[in-house]
């Protein structure tokens, strides 16, 4: 399944599967990613259209701002209450700054929903984690230890400071991180999901800690950049780029042993799972509520814990032996 097409508009608006006249209920789902331009969005909403060719009666809207701030996912947001969508599902580019114009929304009648990076509880019905958030920050470190058997230092480039999910993960492999003897975790860096300030801040790891074995990437853009960081930098061999990742992005560095092995979940589900949670709670088929269990389409069911929270599946670890079998996929 090819997604590299690039949706690049600024309003970006994909409407997809519009049903035939005789179906005038068509609902209008806003998929809103923190910015266009990233291969893992552009493979959501792939999933989006999948979930919308299902369900016939979706009209799918993939927007974004164009860099991944608060301010600019607030005017998306103003903007599609006032073209009276139906549901918004949204990756947060801050946890709490996104409120007031979602709680705007869902007075209106507008379902809201955030998936892959959370907003707070009073600004939507359910959040869509990937995975699990422990799996996830387990994971992580995980991937840096098993090739480091002496231990030794390794950084974190993450996305951006506000971003939810990084925090989360992050904070979730802090407290496995005695699990592993020996890695020592020096420093935590943020490329804010640019690859431009991802490469520089990756050399700057490089630059500041000379013995760095490891750089742990939960990010799609900051894991391409600082694998191409450290071929440029000649330390392929000496550091190990890790985290999250595209098959389609980083095979290639996989096979030129700028990284051995890193995970994710596959993000063309995730858009899948989003639209067609968002369907449910829009049209009534489910109500988001502690203990719920939700239709997911062919991923099953999400249950909620009592923050309105659940997982889509685990993370999936990809290196030399299974890459190419996926990166024509995403």
């Amino acid at each position: 399944m090819k997604f590299l097409n690039k949706l690049l508009a600024a309003t970006a608006v994909a409407a997809v599967c519009m049903a035939g006249p005789a179906q005038a209920e068509t609902k209008r789902i806003a998929l809103v990613v923190k910015a266009l331009g990233i291969g893992f969005f552009e493979a959501a909403a792939e999933g989006a259209k999948e979930a919308a060719a299902e369900l016939g009666d979706v009209e799918v809207i993939y927007t974004g701002p164009t860099d991944t701030t608060a301010e600019g996912q607030i005017e998306v947001i103003n903007a599609l209450i006032a073209q009276k969508v139906d549901a918004i599902a949204i990756s947060a580019n801050d946890t709490d700054a996104l409120v007031p114009a979602l709680k705007k929304a869902m007075q209106r009648g507008i379902t809201v929903i955030s998936w892959d990076s959370g907003v707070a509880a009073e600004g939507r019905q359910l959040h869509l984690n990937p995975s699990s958030n422990p799996l996830i920050g387990n994971m992580i470190i995980k991937l840096a230890a098993d090739h480091l058997p002496d231990g030794g230092d390794v950084a974190v480039l993450s996305a951006s400071a506000t971003a939810t999910n990084q925090n989360i993960w992050i904070e979730e492999m802090t407290k496995v991180q005695d699990n592993y003897p020996g890695i020592n975790v020096v420093a935590t860096v943020y490329g804010d999901d640019l690859a431009d300030k991802s490469y520089r801040e990756a050399q700057g790891l490089m630059q500041t800690y000379p013995d760095l074995k490891a750089i742990i990437a939960p990010t799609s853009v900051g894991i391409v950049a600082a694998a191409q960081a450290v071929s440029d930098a000649e330390k392929v061999g000496q550091v190990n780029v890790t985290g999250l990742g595209l098959p389609s992005e980083m095979a290639g560095h996989v096979h030129s042993g700028a990284s051995k092995s890193f995970a994710i979940w596959n993000p063309i589900d995730l858009g899948y799972s989003a639209t067609v949670l968002a369907y449910n709670l829009a049209t009534g088929v489910a109500e988001a509520k502690a203990g719920a269990e939700i239709p997911m389409g062919r991923m099953g069911t999400l249950t909620l814990d009592d923050n309105s929270e659940g997982a889509m599946a685990d993370p999936f670890v990809y290196d030399a032996s299974n890459v190419d079998d996926f990166k024509d996929i995403f």
